[in-house]
């Protein structure tokens, strides 16, 4: 696997960096990663490695806010300028590089947490631009949105109640090494600011509006991947809600994975290879025509 980076300017001028991690031989196919809150997109490298063993070309932004795209933890969580209408026009942007780069190759966007929120808002008015969605960790935003102080900066140890306390993050993943690994790192463990997480709160908030899901192109195929025991996954009954909306507004090819036991990162999982498997197994059949 090749790992390279660049920058490219979003709407406010920010410059969104990228990781681009690439095949030996010509790409059959693009995935595109957007990462969730307190994270950045580094942290999907092993997925990446799996990826391009099976021929694709990975490309993932750090979010504004984020990773070498915030630049210091003095800009963690606080979104700029265009904020999360800008964070979600940022997944078009980079779409059109990676097309521009790979003309001709279908192209599937996989959103995590806060990046499947960003990428379900996409999907209500850009879905004719992808050839797949996956969404892993996701939710009914709505639902849990309900829960969340708009005013107050976002703070993801809340999530941590039903579990053991050992870090504050066991919620992540039942693997002790990765939840040590997520608290050790310096750009991991933060949310949003206020004004920032108001903004999301205000962009999420048609992803229930019938009218709105029903501008999804009915063949577009969508992947949800979660574990039952993700907080934000209320024991797999709001992935179910988020699958049903789809389907409810012709979506004709809705796929759900629901882990037993899997907490919130199902790609850094004590059972992360299965989900790799399943979710290598969907992108051959929707860019590949597999079975």
């Amino acid at each position: 696997m090749d790992e390279s980076t660049f920058t490219f300017p979003s709407s406010d001028g920010t410059e969104i960096h990228v990781y681009r991690w690439s095949p030996p031989d010509e790409p059959s196919a693009i995935v595109q990663v957007a990462h969730g809150m307190g994270e950045h997109a580094a942290r999907y490298r092993r997925l990446a490695e799996a990826l391009t063993t099976a021929g694709y070309v990975v490309y993932a932004n750090d979010h504004r806010g984020h990773g070498r795209t915030a630049g210091s933890v003095d800009h963690h969580g606080d979104l700029g300028a265009d904020g999360w209408q800008g964070l979600v026009d940022d997944i078009g942007r980079l779409s059109a590089i990676a097309r521009a780069e790979h003309p001709g190759v279908p192209l599937v966007v996989l959103g995590h947490s806060m990046g499947s929120f960003a990428l379900q808002q996409y999907l209500l008015d850009r879905s004719d631009e992808l050839d797949g969605a996956a969404l892993t960790g996701t939710s009914a935003v709505d639902v849990i949105a309900a829960g969340i102080d708009p005013d107050a900066e976002v703070d993801l140890s809340a999530f941590n109640a039903p579990f053991e306390e050992r870090t504050g993050y066991e919620w992540l993943s039942r693997d002790e090494t990765e939840v040590d690994l997520y608290v050790a790192d310096d750009a991991c463990g933060f949310g949003l600011i206020p004004a920032s997480t108001r903004e999301m709160l205000d962009g999420v908030a048609p992803l229930s509006d019938p009218e709105r899901l029903a501008g999804i192109r009915g063949d577009l195929p969508i992947l949800l991947a979660s574990g039952d025991a993700d907080p934000l996954a209320g024991g797999g009954a709001l992935i179910d809600v988020v699958a049903q909306r789809y389907r409810d507004a012709g979506v004709a090819d809705v796929t759900v994975h629901l882990y037993p036991g899997a907490r919130h990162e199902v790609f850094n999982e004590t059972n992360r290879d299965e989900v790799t498997a399943d979710v290598l197994a969907w992108l051959d059949r929707v860019t590949h025509g597999g079975t």
